[in-house]
Parts: structure tokens; C-alpha cells; sequence
């Protein structure tokens, strides 16, 4: 079971799309290539095409069954079904993440 911590200096804490529970929200900060593929399956400018651009909030609605693939998200009004590998490209701040209460 993870603890929560508080952010008590200036940098965010961050986590990426595929690591946040269903029905939570933040805002994309960056993009990143996930580990050991550097750019060869496009997801980044995929992702980009698509939206999922610093600034924007995005929503995980759903996930797929035990909690893993497909995860419905959504941004602005489109929602999009991302696998695990396109999610965990999608660098959220969690200073900004609201969760259910």
C-alpha cells in the first residue's frame, strides 16, 4: 500500500497517465519516450496529434478489467482508449491531479 506524500518543494510530483486511478484528473506536463523503444514506435508524436499536449487536462474515466488495459481517458471532449505503453508516455502533474473524495 503506498503512502501519500506532501509536496513541500518547488518541483512537482509526477506521474504518468497509466499510474492513475480511474475517475482522476490532471494536467499533462510533458511527453516522454517510454524505456527501450527511443522513438521507434511514434508514440510521442502520436500522442501529440492526438491532443495530449502540456497544459491540458485530461481524465482517466474507466479502466479495463483488474484495473488494467484498455484506459479510457479523456481530453476535452474526445475520449480516447490508450494501452498501458501509450499511457505511461503521458507525464501528469500531480500537484494539479484531483481525485475522487
Amino acid at each position: 500500500m503506498r503512502s501519500k506524500q506532501l509536496n513541500t518543494s518547488s518541483q512537482p510530483f509526477q506521474c504518468s497517465v497509466d499510474q492513475m486511478a480511474a475517475n482522476s484528473s490532471g494536467t499533462v506536463i510533458g511527453l516522454i519516450e517510454p524505456p527501450g523503444v527511443a522513438g521507434e514506435l511514434g508514440l510521442v508524436r502520436r500522442l501529440s496529434e492526438l491532443g495530449f499536449l502540456p497544459g491540458e487536462s485530461v481524465t482517466v474515466l474507466r479502466r479495463g478489467p483488474g484495473g488494467r488495459e484498455p484506459i479510457a481517458v479523456q481530453i476535452g471532449e474526445t475520449v480516447f482508449a490508450l494501452r498501458s505503453i501509450e499511457a505511461s508516455c503521458i507525464e501528469i502533474d500531480r500537484q494539479l491531479m484531483t481525485e475522487p473524495a
